[in-house]
């Protein structure tokens, strides 16, 4: 059985997942609300959460969160807006639910006799 999965795309992502400092942001982002406090500029769902509130909230220093965000956002896992002088970053759950599905598709095509040697 063929399965059209986008190899190099997925690997892209899962190689920014890799990163436990970026799959927790992302972890975070799904979840805004619950995660980082009310924003004066931009709404935490519609416009995304200010890079400074990732920053505050994951310890590290903001040049560093930005390069983590740029990783997330070159493989499509989160979007970037721009909101004054600050980047505001939300989720692509869309991509997520792509990546899912096709992992989900990928296991179960594998016969069972195949899936542990």
């Amino acid at each position: 059985m063929n399965i059209n999965i986008d190899v190099k795309s997925n690997a892209s992502v899962m190689s920014a997942l890799s990163s436990p400092v970026r799959l927790q942001i992302l972890l975070w982002l799904l979840d805004p609300r619950q995660h980082f406090p009310e924003q004066r500029d931009g709404d935490l769902v519609d416009d995304g959460v200010c890079v400074g509130f990732i920053t505050d909230k994951v310890g590290l220093t903001q040049p560093t969160v930005s390069s983590h965000m740029k990783k997330l956002s070159e493989c499509g896992l989160v979007t970037s807006r721009r909101i004054g002088n600050w980047m505001f970053y939300k989720p692509v759950r869309e991509q997520l639910v792509v990546l899912g599905e096709q992992l989900a598709t990928a296991a179960h095509a594998i016969p069972a006799s195949r899936k542990n040697p």
